[in-house]
């Protein structure tokens, strides 16, 4: 199971990044999408066991737009329990956060900013943590456990975000 989650994860990154780098338009300004302020994550489509699921260009193009429209950050895709693949969309910083059991890979569809990675959270920001920039076509392994958050935001920033939990048993 944690082979086929992580090849699935890898496949949708190397999409992503082609994705990318054929030139998608910048998010649309607009109402602040940064964490926590637009409801909750609406779910999609559950993981099949029998299927592959197809993701064109064409469709996340249209998921951008309607993300938009509803003003919604995070879109998520496909659930899978113990994994999920979303859309992240924002357009200012976010409170930093750290996830106890769970992995995050992030590919970088549009737009950029500061990704703030390591040291501890106070008052919803990373001390002593370390920083570099977010492009297009960019991948981001950010480990379960390790505090992360985004700023520096300029226009908006979309990401594939592809999730597992790390607390999996071998099957």
């Amino acid at each position: 199971m944690r082979k086929a989650v992580i090849w699935a994860a890898l496949i949708v990154a190397h999409a992503a990044v082609a994705f990318a780098q054929e030139g998608a338009p910048a998010p649309a300004g607009g109402a602040g999408r940064g964490r926590g302020g637009e409801g909750r994550t609406v779910i999609l489509e559950q993981a099949p066991k029998d299927h592959a699921i197809p993701i064109p260009k064409e469709k996340l193009e249209q998921y951008f737009k309607d993300m938009d429209a509803k003003k919604q950050q995070t879109l998520r895709m496909i659930e899978g329990g113990k994994y999920n693949v979303n859309i992240r969309r924002i357009t200012n910083a976010e409170t930093a956060l750290v996830h106890p059991n769970t992995i995050d890979v992030w590919v970088v569809l549009e737009g950029g900013g500061t990704l703030t990675t390591g040291g501890k959270i106070e008052n919803g920001k990373i001390v002593g943590g370390q920083s570099h920039p977010l492009k297009v076509g960019d991948v981001e392994f950010i480990p379960s456990g390790l505090p992360h958050g985004v700023s520096g935001v300029q226009g908006g920033i979309t990401w594939l975000n592809i999730r597992w939990d790390d607390d999996y048993k071998k099957e």
